[in-house]
C-alpha cells in the first residue's frame, strides 16, 4: 500500500501586542499589567501561546522603555521560552504591528510562515481558537477570528440617525488573532505604512485595502473578550476560572 507523506506544518509566529495605554480603564498602570486572579492580563495569552502545539515562536511588542521590565517580570519569571524577541511598539496599534513584522522580515523565510497577530488585552485565547485559525489560514491565506453578532446592528449618519439595518446573519464582531501568510501581511503593511494617511483599524483592513485579498472569518468565542473598562475586569474574574482551571 502506498503511503502519502503528510505535509510539514508551516512555522507559526505570534506577534503579541502589549503596548497599549488603556486610557478607558482609568487605572494608573497599563491594562496589560493589571491583575486577574493574581496574574497580569499579559500573562494569559503568553501562557496560551507557550502551551500551544501550533505556535512556534512569539515576538512580543511592548511600550516604550518597557523591554527589560517585560523580559524580567514575564519572560524570565514565567520561563516563556517561545518568546524570541521583545521590541518597542509605536504610537498606534498599526505602528506596533509593523515593528513586529519588521522583525519577521529580518529573519526571512516569509513564504514558509504564518503570522498570528494578537492583542494581549484579550487574555482568554484558547488552543481551539488557534487551531481553527491555523486550519483556515492554510485554506484561505488570510483569516480573522470573530463571532456572529448577537444584536441587531444599525448604521447611522453623522447626526446619529439610523440609515440602515444590515442583516444580522452577515454581521460579525471582530476579535484577534488575525492570521495571514507572512508574505501577504508584510506586503500589505509595507504598502500601508508608505502612505501619509492610514485608516485601517485592524490587520484585515490592511490586506483588504492594499492587496484586495478576501479575508475569511474564523469562529472565535464570546469569552474572547477585550479588557477595556473596569467592568471587563469583573467579567474576567469569572472567565479566568473557566478558561484556566489548572492555574
Amino acid at each position: 500500500m502506498k503511503m502519502c507523506k503528510k505535509p510539514e506544518k508551516k512555522r507559526c509566529t505570534a506577534i503579541l501586542l502589549a503596548g497599549g495605554q488603556g486610557t478607558r480603564m482609568g487605572a494608573k498602570i497599563q491594562k496589560q499589567y493589571l491583575l486577574i486572579q493574581n496574574r497580569p492580563v499579559l500573562f494569559y495569552s503568553l501562557y496560551t501561546f507557550e502551551k500551544s502545539e501550533v505556535i512556534d515562536d512569539v515576538i512580543l511588542v511592548v511600550g516604550a522603555g518597557q523591554v527589560e521590565y517585560v523580559r524580567k517580570e514575564f519572560v524570565e519569571k514565567y520561563d516563556f521560552t517561545k518568546v524570541t524577541c521583545i521590541v518597542e511598539g509605536g504610537r498606534e496599534r498599526y505602528h506596533s504591528v509593523w515593528e513586529g513584522l519588521k522583525e519577521v522580515q529580518a529573519e526571512g523565510g516569509l513564504e514558509e510562515r504564518y503570522i498570528f497577530i494578537h492583542d494581549s488585552a484579550r487574555p482568554f485565547l484558547t488552543e481551539e481558537i488557534i487551531q481553527r485559525a491555523y486550519n483556515d489560514v492554510e485554506a484561505h491565506s488570510a483569516c480573522v477570528v470573530g463571532v456572529p453578532s448577537k444584536d441587531t446592528v444599525k448604521l447611522v449618519d453623522e447626526k446619529a440617525f439610523s440609515r440602515e439595518t444590515p442583516d444580522r446573519k452577515f454581521v460579525w464582531i471582530i476579535q484577534t488573532p488575525q492570521v495571514f501568510d507572512a508574505s501577504i501581511i508584510t506586503e500589505a503593511y509595507a504598502r500601508m505604512m508608505s502612505r501619509d494617511t492610514i485608516q485601517a483599524t485592524d490587520d484585515a483592513m490592511a490586506v483588504e485595502n492594499e492587496l484586495h485579498i478576501p479575508v475569511h472569518m474564523t469562529e472565535g468565542s464570546f469569552e474572547n473578550i477585550k479588557i477595556t473598562t473596569p467592568e471587563d475586569l469583573e467579567i474576567a474574574k469569572v472567565f479566568v476560572r473557566r478558561c484556566f482551571p489548572e492555574l
